[in-house]
């Protein structure tokens, strides 16, 4: 199993993270073989040891991992009693200053957004494709870090992993005119009479207009679409698996 590491997250001992990748599970095709989600109909046995192969490889219980039921909101949810593998928050972003409760984000072409403050030991994932971009999930994240474990926004460090890049990501006039009504265009190229989305900038510009310090931002420039030998992607196929991003305090 390979897995990704932040550079800016892995010299801190006391957290575990990781972005996975298609490689070292058990799943068969068209999900093959480290599909992380039980929703997209593959067979559930072969998602759960997945999920046990993760758990071994990073060295948590798999039954303390919270992932999400994401809806493509920007609703941000803290972890609670309620919460556990078995009973996942609807949300598309987790925050929690528990120990040995691991968060997981799940994507295929979206971005995994990992978040970690190590002044007050305040960890996060959140989930944005276009419509958590447009909704501005970022802004939510931070301000639940701010409000609610007194953070400073130029404390946080983001991790964003590999998504879908603008050159793949071509969209209707509409989306276009969506963008403008949110003072977002500048995410859109326009070639030729198409156009091409860069969420990338948009999660860039949200970060540090919300006071993320420039430096504590890391960005992939994957693209998901370009590289489906590597990574799960819906524009690619419907009909496939999801990769991960995961964070955990220890």
């Amino acid at each position: 199993m390979k897995i990704l590491q932040s550079d800016i997250l892995k010299k801190f001992s006391k957290l575990t993270h990781a972005f996975t990748n298609k490689d070292g599970g058990v799943s068969k095709t068209p999900y093959n073989s480290l599909n992380l989600a039980f929703h997209v109909k593959d067979d559930a046995e072969n998602v759960e040891s997945n999920h046990t192969l993760l758990s071994n490889k990073l060295r948590y219980k798999k039954d303390s991992l919270i992932y999400m039921k994401q809806v493509h909101s920007d609703i941000v949810h803290i972890v609670d009693e309620d919460d556990s593998f078995e009973n996942p928050p609807t949300c598309d972003a987790l925050v929690t200053d528990k120990i040995n409760t691991p968060l997981m984000v799940m994507v295929a072409d979206c971005a995994p957004i990992l978040f970690y403050d190590d002044k007050k030991k305040v960890i996060g994932v959140a989930h944005a494709g276009r419509a958590g971009a447009f909704k501005n999930i970022i802004k939510n994240v931070i301000d639940c870090f701010i409000n609610y474990y007194n953070s400073d926004a130029k404390n946080i460090l983001i991790s964003i992993g590999s998504s879908i890049g603008k050159c793949c990501y071509e969209v209707g006039g509409e989306i276009y005119d969506e963008t403008k009504k949110l003072n977002i265009e500048y995410a859109i190229q326009k070639i030729d009479d198409s156009y091409y989305l860069d969420i990338r900038k948009i999660l860039y510009s949200q970060l540090i207009s919300h006071g993320v310090d420039e430096k504590n931002i890391e960005l992939s420039n994957e693209c998901t679409c370009c590289n489906t030998n590597k990574y799960f992607s819906y524009r690619s196929n419907s009909i496939t698996g999801r990769f991960a991003g995961i964070i955990m305090l220890k």
